[in-house]
């Protein structure tokens, strides 16, 4: 077992607690973060480009017609 995830007796025991001070956070981690930001507003301006054609379609001809 990891001692990252101590649990049951083991947390009572006589060592001493885990300190972590700093954890490097990865390239590779950020790049798919991003990766997953730049999906979803993609995602967004296609539904709302999508959203903009359909009331074009709905409400067009009766204000233009």
């Amino acid at each position: 077992m990891s001692q990252h995830n101590i649990s049951g007796s083991e947390v009572f025991g006589p060592k001493p607690g885990v300190m972590l001070r700093s954890v490097k956070t990865s390239g590779l981690r950020r790049q798919r973060a991003a990766r997953t930001w730049m999906a979803f507003i993609a995602g967004a301006i296609v539904a709302v480009g999508a959203g903009a054609v359909v009331m074009a379609a709905v409400f067009g001809p009766t204000l233009f017609g």
